[in-house]
């Protein structure tokens, strides 16, 4: 302790408000002015170093306020006191993140409960004026107010001005809470490598880390385009070298197409001249041609006057012999129609004729038909006589029709029956159908819990598929994993379930048998290698065990019912949860429960509770009956929202097995009537067979009676109906007669008209005769006319021949030019050719035969340079084009590289050698501390490229026995107590290299032995009360006996009771005198 004379430190305590839950007191081992900073004007603080920390209705404190000193500053308590509450007041009074503290995650969860609001309030050491920030929490909607120096501010302004004083509360290596030291060690090299710059380096040192970095990213990012666009350049030149073979080849086929355009060009000229000077020869021999036409006529004139008169003299003569044809077909047409009238009198007495034919044919049919009706009447009368006496059949016809009706009323109730069968089995096809929906419905949604199980674990899906196959290896029941057996009576009450049973218990299996667990086990962990979870029930049952007080006494908090009774479940796995679980004994409540927690967490017996949407667990000291309550909130449901009730699935499925025997009842009644009904029908058919035959006999005399009867009025109908066939003879002789007296006038008007048509006849051959002599005349003067005109005719051919031409070359001069002017892109009004292409034109050749051989010859050459296009010479000179930017490009990328590199080389030089001095520090310090404990330990900057500035870290690698090599520090090789040890002899080693105002460490020393925790108090002591270190916090809940203390330390103790004094009634004078009265005394 510190020796007298010596300067003293107080922890000043606040008022403090005793409750039913009176928070902590905090003193500290020795007092003074809490006021006091230091000794005169040198302050032993340094800037940012904590000065007074002040809490109100914070956690387990009514109100607090501690003043540490500059050192080393050890707070001690039992567990529960309060210790991590100062811890957490420093952590959100600096505006750090609750994440930091691994508790709560929202900040009103700080607040005491039963508070709506809370604060923190820091004075931080500062030469130009201390820094107070005050920080207020609101339960309500978890927001928070900001003072700084008692100006409203925001969380970002405090923030900066925390950051300008050097604090970091997210730096483990400053800043390490009780749920955060197992972090430490998780921390990769890189994250240690910066938050050790951000603690012991210089400002800089970490900005230039991080500058490195980003060049190191674009110098990269630059190397990699100086690549790409290098090997881009390279293939563009490839690309245009092979290209430019087929360019030049492109302009010798143009060369080739420009000389074939002028050729062209001058063809339609030349074929226009060699078409005009043709056009000027056939016009002159035209005009020779008509010349002659003229004389030859002039020549032919008289005998053609001569063949005018016979033409004359012919028309009159052709005139009568036309009229003369016209008189005879006149004349024959006449005799046809009296031709055509005598053949209609022939056949009306052929039909006549016919008609009495047919009569006759009639009257012997008549006959025959008679004969025959008298035939059959006798032989019916025959028939009827040999009918005797017949026995009466009435009686039996009347019993086969009783006994018809009969089995009609039987067919009739028996198919009343089978409709009511059917209707039955409708009903019943229905019902299972609605079953099996239902049943199918249940199915799905246990479906959709395996789907998330297997989303959540392949392993245990997989062992449930071979459960279901291997289920007969087992002696006892065996249940799925929990969450798929457990069924939640309403999905609300899910989340309470599900957040108190283990998410490693409701994957798990349950066996009713041990050794049936063992045998699982073996199967599917060691032979499968799944990785899965197994449970066995108690050997005694516990799932109807009562619950330590009823839930009626509980219903005025606000408690409706046991989590037991919230959901089903097979006994066994009932008996695992209450046994393990006590799910019998955890109540459920509402928001009301949540309003009277205070009074609730008092009740006796109450171990575990949930309000509406908090988790409360409930604990009392062992020494000092204290209850102390935590409290969580309740996470959503995710696999047991889908509700199941199993005992509604067994009764549709026993439902479903009674509606299929039913069924098959039934089918066994209908097949039952079907065979009845078979067995009615047969018996139908024979009697109404028999009923026919008497039917028949009863009615066959009858029946002869009325065919004799009919038969007689039939004969007497054709005897009356006779025909006269002498009369009918006599009537046809005289229409006969009549039609032929018709005919012989029709016979003389014919051959009236058949002598007219010959005297015309005999005219028209005498003009024929007279027409013959004029035509042989004619004949003979055309026939020397023609002599003498075969001359003419030739030359009046050449003259059409002539013409003819003449209209075709015009056309096709006129053709050429306008094809000319099109081509050479001419007017209309444009005759010559133009100057530019008269140059042109007189450097090729002038005959079409030479023109046309040289098309010929340029198109040849033409076409041997095939695929070529227009394309490849655009490609070509855009890719020139390119390529010239490119290698523009690739020159100023070239010198942003090198720029980048001399940037790095410098920003390296700045960064790398401090840094590398500084880990050698460390890594003395580091070793110093290890050896002092008779164990190993190096800090060593690593790296497996030294150009890759993301990849550097620390590398810490100790050894705590001697056989062994070091190892590097991680999260699994080293134990947790080693772990421990190593923490805080890096963060001592930190500690006089730092830069930060203050660290804090919580708890580190809980995994020590006795020994490694004596050395390592021994070097926190050594090291954290040099004049030249910060502020330090050690927290701890226990010391060892007889520690080395040093007068630098400051030593704060909380205590927790219900007897302890408000801070401003402390009276250490006071406390001193009763405890030298109390030794006086003994």
């Amino acid at each position: 302790m510190a020796a007298p004379g010596k300067r003293k430190r107080i922890s000043h305590l606040g008022t403090n408000s005793q409750t039913s839950d009176p928070g902590p007191s905090t003193y500290t081992g020795t007092q003074s002015d809490p006021r006091v900073v230091g000794d005169g004007p040198n302050t032993q603080f340094v800037e940012g170093s904590i000065l007074r920390i002040a809490m109100k209705n914070f956690l387990t404190y009514d109100h607090s306020v501690v003043y540490p000193g500059p050192h080393l500053n050890m707070i001690v308590g039992a567990n529960g006191t309060g210790k991590s509450s100062i811890v957490c007041a420093i952590c959100l009074g600096l505006a750090g993140k609750t994440a930091i503290l691994g508790r709560g995650d929202k900040v009103g969860l700080y607040v005491k409960r039963g508070c709506s609001k809370g604060s923190v309030e820091i004075e931080l050491y500062s030469e130009g004026g201390n820094v107070v920030i005050s920080r207020d929490i609101h339960v309500e909607k978890h927001q928070s107010v900001w003072l700084l120096n008692g100006k409203h501010s925001s969380q970002k302004a405090v923030e900066e001005e925390v950051k300008s004083m050097q604090i970091q509360v997210s730096n483990l290596c400053q800043f390490l809470p009780q749920e955060k030291v197992g972090e430490f060690a998780k921390m990769t090299n890189i994250e240690l490598l910066e938050a050790t710059e951000k603690s012991v380096g210089p400002p800089e040192m970490y900005d230039y880390h991080c500058e490195l970095k980003t060049f190191r990213t674009k110098e990269r990012d630059i190397e990699n385009e100086v690549k790409e666009r290098s090997s881009f350049l390279e293939k563009a030149k490839q690309r245009n070298e092979r290209n430019k073979h087929d360019v030049e080849r492109y302009y010798e086929k143009k060369r080739h197409l420009d000389m074939i355009k002028m050729l062209e060009k001058k063809k339609p000229w030349v074929e226009y001249e060699t078409a005009r000077k043709e056009l000027e020869g056939v016009k002159k021999e035209r005009e020779d041609a008509k010349k002659r036409l003229r004389s030859l006529k002039e020549s032919q004139a008289p005998m053609l006057k001569k063949i005018q008169l016979i033409d004359n003299r012919l028309k009159p003569v052709e005139g009568q012999m036309k009229t003369k044809t016209e008189s005879i077909k006149e004349a024959s047409q006449k005799c046809k129609q009296k031709q055509d009238h005598l053949d209609r009198k022939n056949k009306e007495i052929e039909d006549i004729k016919q008609a009495l034919s047919l009569k006759q044919t009639e009257a012997e049919e008549r006959q025959k038909r008679i004969t025959n009706t008298k035939r059959l009447i006798d032989d019916l009368r025959a028939e009827l006589a040999n009918v005797g006496e017949q026995p009466d059949v009435v009686p039996r016809i009347e019993a086969i029709n009783a006994e018809l009706k009969g089995i009609q009323e039987e067919k009739n109730k028996i198919e009343g029956e089978k409709a009511d069968l059917r209707q039955e089995k409708d009903n019943l096809n229905g019902e299972l159908r609605l079953l099996k929906n239902k049943l199918q419905t249940m199915n799905n949604m246990m479906n959709a819990k395996e789907e998330k199980l297997r989303a959540r674990s392949k392993d245990t899906h997989t062992a449930i598929q071979w459960l279901r196959k291997s289920k007969n290896m087992f002696k006892g029941n065996v249940y799925e994993p929990m969450m798929l057996v457990i069924n939640v009576k309403d999905p609300k009450f899910a989340k309470y379930v599900e957040n108190h049973i283990s998410f490693n218990d409701l994957k798990a299996f349950v066996f009713e048998r041990k050794d049936d667990m063992w045998r699982f086990m073996d199967e599917v962990r060691d032979k499968l290698n799944l990785k899965v979870n197994a449970i066995s029930a108690p050997l005694q049952s516990c799932a109807n065990r009562p619950p330590s007080r009823p839930i009626e006494s509980l219903k005025r908090f606000g408690f409706f019912s046991y989590l037991r009774e919230l959901f089903d479940a097979p006994e066994e796995v009932m008996s695992y949860l209450c046994n393990q679980y006590r799910v019998h004994d955890v109540p459920v409540g509402t928001e009301q429960t949540k309003a009277m927690i205070k009074t609730v967490i008092e009740e006796p017996y109450l171990k575990v509770l949930y309000t509406a949407e908090e988790r409360y667990t409930v604990k009392k000291s062992m020494y000092s009956n204290k209850t102390s309550t935590s409290n969580s909130a309740i996470r959503v449901s995710q696999y047991l929202t889908i509700a199941l009730d199993a005992e509604e699935k067994s009764r549709l499925e026993e439902q479903i097995k009674v509606c299929e025997v039913t069924m098959q009842g039934t089918d066994t009644r209908m097949t039952a009537l079907l065979e009845r009904t078979g067995q009615l029908d047969r018996r139908d058919n024979e009697l109404r067979a028999e009923k026919k035959q008497l039917s028949e006999l009863k009615g066959k005399k009858r029946q002869l009676e009325q065919k004799i009867s009919t038969k007689q009025d039939s004969l007497r109908q054709m005897e009356q109906g006779g025909v006269d066939l002498q009369k009918t003879e006599e009537d046809t002789k005289a229409k006969i007669s009549a039609v032929n007296s018709q005919k012989v006038a029709i016979v003389t008007e014919f051959l009236y008209h058949l002598k007219l048509r010959a005297k015309f006849s005999m005219e028209k051959v005498y003009l024929a005769l007279e027409t013959v002599g004029m035509m042989a005349e004619k004949t003979k003067l055309e026939s020397d006319c023609r002599e003498g005109s075969a001359e003419l005719r030739t030359v009046e051919q050449v003259c059409g021949q002539l013409e003819q031409r003449k209209s075709r070359l015009l056309e096709m001069c006129k053709g050429l030019m306008r094809r000319a002017r099109e081509i050479c892109n001419m007017d209309p009004g444009e005759n010559a050719v133009p100057m530019d292409l008269h140059a042109a034109f007189s450097q090729l050749p002038d005959s079409l035969e030479e023109i046309d051989g040289m098309l010929n010859e340029e198109r040849s050459r033409a076409e041997c340079f095939t695929g070529l296009s227009e394309n490849v010479v655009d490609e070509y000179n855009r890719r020139e084009q390119e390529i010239k930017n490119l290698e523009k490009e690739l020159d100023d990328k070239s010198k942003d590289l090198d720029t980048y590199r001399q940037n790095i080389s410098m920003a390296k030089e700045r960064w790398l050698n401090p840094l590398k001095q500084l880990v050698e520090q460390i890594n003395e310090k580091f070793g110093d501390f290890f050896r002092s404990m008779q164990c190993a330990g190096e800090v060593d900057l690593h790296s497996e490229n030294e150009e890759e500035y993301d990849k550097y870290g620390i590398r810490i690698r100790v050894k705590f026995r001697s056989s062994t090599q070091l190892h590097e520090l991680t999260a699994h090789h080293q134990s947790g107590g080693e772990r421990s040890v190593t923490t805080m002899l890096y963060l001592m080693a930190l500690q006089e290299l730092n830069r930060c105002p203050f660290r804090v460490v919580d708890e580190i020393n809980q995994g020590m032995d006795p020994v490694n925790e004596r050395r390592v108090f021994d070097i926190v002591v050594r090291t954290a009360c040099k004049e030249t270190t910060s502020q330090y916090f050690f927290i701890t809940p226990k010391l060892l006996q007889n520690l080395q203390y040093a007068d630098e330390m400051t030593i704060l103790c909380v205590h927790n009771g219900p007897y302890m004094l408000p801070p401003n009634k402390w009276d250490e004078k006071a406390f001193i005198r009763r405890c030298l009265r109390r030794k006086g005394k003994l």
